[in-house]
């Protein structure tokens, strides 16, 4: 079973280096594509967090103040991304913060090389086209009514059905039970041809397009004497239809 994080954060700012400091994590597990766990972790930045940082995610110092800091989540977040990819939008912003807290209590920094950007994947797949996560929602059709702030943890679960877009995985439910097929998910066969292994995707039909297709094949019928469609056929009928 293949297991990635997709990882969001918000700071204070824009630089590490500045002093800004991570205010919130947010984690979701994919399994084999579908969400699985997740964990929040609200921080105590020790230090002031700016207006224009608060009118990006609404995460206020009062809502911070009484949380753990940095040190005392480091454990509980890594034990939960263990060492997993990690999915992340613009992965070079949230990679620097979270190494830059490692770093400064004597922890190993995370490899990049453990790390997918999606942000990357998505202006390889639409170049030219916006790639910012609420763009990306868009032309996904994902539903970010909610993203009304930046949040660590929604943006993560966001991030996570985009992920599976862009991946072509969105055949497969988020939600589905481990080991229960949907009605989405394709039939792989394979089959010969020549002497070469061909192997072929075919797509379930919804059982209300069935139906609806019954029901038009019906009123056919009564128009005609027999729709051609239902039955074998001739060869010829069914190679022009």
């Amino acid at each position: 079973m293949e297991r990635l994080i997709v990882l969001d954060t918000e700071t204070t700012g824009l630089s590490p280096k500045n002093g800004d400091r991570i205010v919130e994590i947010g984690c979701v597990e994919l399994l084999d594509m579908r969400i699985g766990d997740e964990r929040q972790w609200y921080i105590n930045p020790e230090r002031d967090i700016p207006q224009e940082a608060i009118d990006i995610h609404g995460i206020t110092e009062e809502m911070v103040k009484d949380q753990p800091i940095f040190s005392k989540v480091a454990k509980p977040f890594l034990d939960f991304i263990g060492g997993d990819k990690l999915v992340i939008h613009n992965a070079s912003f949230d990679m620097r913060f979270i190494n830059h807290e490692l770093s400064k209590i004597g922890l190993t920094e995370l490899k990049d090389k453990r790390v997918i950007d999606s942000l990357t994947m998505a202006r390889r797949k639409f170049p030219g086209a916006p790639a910012s996560l609420d763009a990306l929602c868009r032309r996904f059709q994902i539903d970010n009514s909610n993203r009304v702030k930046h949040g660590a943890l929604l943006d993560a679960h966001l991030l996570a059905e985009v992920y599976v877009e862009l991946t072509g995985g969105n055949q497969f439910s988020l939600a589905l039970e481990s080991g229960v097929q949907s009605e989405k998910a394709p039939v792989i066969e394979t089959f010969e041809t020549g002497s070469v292994a061909v192997t072929a995707r075919s797509w379930p039909v919804p059982q209300q397009a069935k139906e609806e297709h019954e029901a038009y094949l019906t009123f056919l019928d009564e128009l005609s004497d027999g729709c051609i469609w239902r039955g074998s056929g001739d060869s010829q009928s069914q190679q022009t239809h």
